[in-house]
């Protein structure tokens, strides 16, 4: 046992700052994410999901460099990614708006002026009804990874993914000043 400690002292070493440092970098962005929800009063759910997007991508990071330390064989290892990448490239594809809406989910989180309970309008003309004047103007009822539910006049709910939501115009109508 001594002798293994002997033997991969500095991998043992370097093992360990890695850990902390992954610790300690969630705990800052976990407190900025919270102190960015916070001040722009965004629902709590919404920073729970940025924080488990971030912990996600330390953990991944952190065992890549986690085998970088130790030495592991690359021609081993990128038969191994290279078949792993081949199948997740060929189901990421098959569900790109998946991906594409769970992106604008976070870009949603930073840069969205809207919060729930505020009255928009949606210029989307797919949604529009000719005969309704206010067919276009909803409440947001809330913002989850994938979409945003939407409620009309009528009662009536709507699911708007969140991509739609970064490439179709928005116009804010009323700002809702309750809790969230």
């Amino acid at each position: 046992m001594k002798d293994f400690f002997t033997t991969y002292s500095n991998q043992l070493l370097s093992s360990l700052i890695l850990v902390v440092t992954i610790i300690v970098i969630r705990f800052v962005s976990h407190k900025t994410v919270h102190r960015i929800g916070k001040i722009n009063k965004f629902f709590n759910g919404r920073t729970l999901l940025i924080t488990k997007y971030i912990s996600v991508l330390l953990i991944f990071l952190g065992v890549i460099f986690l085998v970088i330390i130790w030495g592991v064989n690359f021609t081993e290892i990128a038969l191994l990614f290279s078949s792993v990448f081949a199948v997740l490239g060929v189901a990421l594809f098959a569900q790109w708006s998946i991906i594409s809406n769970i992106l604008a989910g976070v870009i949603l989180f930073f840069s969205f002026p809207f919060k729930i309970g505020d009255k928009i309008k949606v210029m989307d003309k797919e949604i529009i009804d000719e005969t309704l004047e206010d067919s276009n103007i909803f409440i947001i009822e809330s913002i989850t990874a994938f979409h945003v539910h939407l409620r009309k006049s009528n009662g009536s709910l709507m699911t708007y993914p969140n991509n739609l939501m970064l490439q179709k115009g928005i116009s804010l109508i009323e700002t809702y000043e309750g809790d969230h």
